[in-house]
């Protein structure tokens, strides 16, 4: 079977949850017997230089990319208010070089399958259509409009912000319910968003395939009677990411170090705000960015996820339930995954819970460490990179 999978960005390196799921999926697939050919988009604001890529992108995977200016401008987003018809999310990745590449990728090559990865990829359809017979696959790493509708519900302090998050949640909505009646097929990361997804294409064919995880790269290591450290580990460009940590920093850290003045909690991803790097909060360390995500996590047993807003599954929470951490996420954060509150993660939605949380973590160390054993178990038995990958490829031969 030959794929050819279209990606928003260039799917590395890997240090965030979206190029992650991008390559793993691409690793499985391959692994699984398939030709995968990778074209990406390569925004300025996650440029990658070809060359620096590892030579698998190119033995394997075929790798091409197009140069693509994705930012949001005062110019474009007026422009875009009086197009109706579109979405100023979406018409940001359309790149009329890119669509050159891409038809010429599909003339040459006879693919059986296209996969959209994220609704960022789907402007190109038209030219996808117009270029190949192969089916059209969205894999969905979230619904984007819920994302946009929950940023804009969780925005109380600036009432025209609050308006421009609803608008453009409201253009972007319609535009991605549109998409899922384009496309062939949707392959969505949760069975959270294949409910929503089936609500609006009830008789499209849907296969939900979470996130995987090479299992040989996510050694457990001891932790026993090293002190219980929080971390969170996430990109502060992704708006979800940066809402958590402010959200944390401001209404549960300043309670937990008064009551735990001696508990650390290190932050780290690509974007930090300068002004948390300058001036984190007493107890707090923030690194940025961060080369080995894995690295970084071993030494820490607590991993906080206080996501308010956001869709699909977290990436960062598989890595750290591989790990054997021990995880307290909200359940918006911990929503899709298949976890038991108290059994492989511990579920906290207020400050006092994750306070509640924390304490008992710290009270009962080797309790705190048995969630995290129970969490990789888990993801042993339902996320590993190839079986996955071998699931998806059945599926998509029921579909070419």
């Amino acid at each position: 079977m030959k794929i050819l999978q279209i990606c928003h960005r260039v799917p590395y390196p890997p240090l965030d949850g979206g190029n992650i799921a991008m390559q793993n999926m691409a690793e499985g697939l391959a692994g699984a017997g398939a030709e995968v050919h990778q074209f990406a988009l390569n925004t300025n604001k996650h440029y990658v230089a070809p060359e620096s890529l590892p030579e698998r992108f190119r033995s394997i995977f075929h790798f091409q990319s197009s140069p693509i200016r994705t930012n949001v401008t005062v110019a474009g987003a007026v422009t875009n208010f009086f197009r109706r018809n579109e979405s100023y999310n979406l018409v940001r990745f359309f790149d009329k070089q890119a669509a050159q590449k891409i038809a010429t990728i599909l003339k040459e090559g006879a693919f059986d399958i296209v996969q959209l990865e994220t609704l960022f990829a789907a402007p190109y359809l038209p030219v996808i259509r117009e270029n190949s017979q192969a089916r059209i696959v969205l894999r969905a790493h979230n619904v984007e409009h819920i994302i946009w509708k929950r940023l804009r519900d969780a925005e109380h302090r600036n009432p025209l912000k609050r308006w421009y998050l609803g608008f453009l949640s409201r253009r972007l909505k319609r535009e991605e319910l549109r998409i899922f009646r384009e496309v062939d097929a949707i392959v969505p990361i949760t069975d959270v968003d294949e409910g929503m997804i089936r609500q609006v294409v009830p008789h499209k064919q849907l296969l939900t395939v979470p996130l995987g995880v090479d299992l040989n790269e996510y050694p457990v290591q001891d932790t026993t009677g090293e002190p219980l450290r929080l971390f969170h580990l996430g990109s502060m460009d992704w708006l979800p990411n940066l809402e958590a940590v402010n959200w944390f920093l401001g209404n549960c850290w300043p309670r937990i170090h008064q009551q735990f003045p001696q508990l650390e909690l290190f932050l780290a991803g690509r974007g930090f705000p300068e002004s948390l790097l300058l001036n984190a909060p007493a107890g707090v360390q923030c690194s940025g960015t961060v080369e080995d995500a894995q690295g970084y996590m071993r030494d820490k047993q607590i991993m906080v996820v206080p996501l308010l807003s956001g869709s699909g599954m977290r990436v960062k929470i598989i890595q750290g339930m591989a790990l054997g951490k021990t995880i307290i996420s909200t359940s918006i954060g911990a929503e899709g995954i298949g976890v038991k509150d108290g059994e492989h993660l511990l579920i906290a939605d207020t400050p006092s819970m994750f306070l509640e949380k924390i304490r008992y973590c710290l009270e009962h160390p080797e309790k705190c460490r048995s969630i995290g054993k129970a969490a990789r178990r888990l993801v042993e038995e339902r996320y590993s990179c190839a079986s996955l990958g071998k699931r998806l490829i059945e599926f998509y031969q029921g579909l070419a």
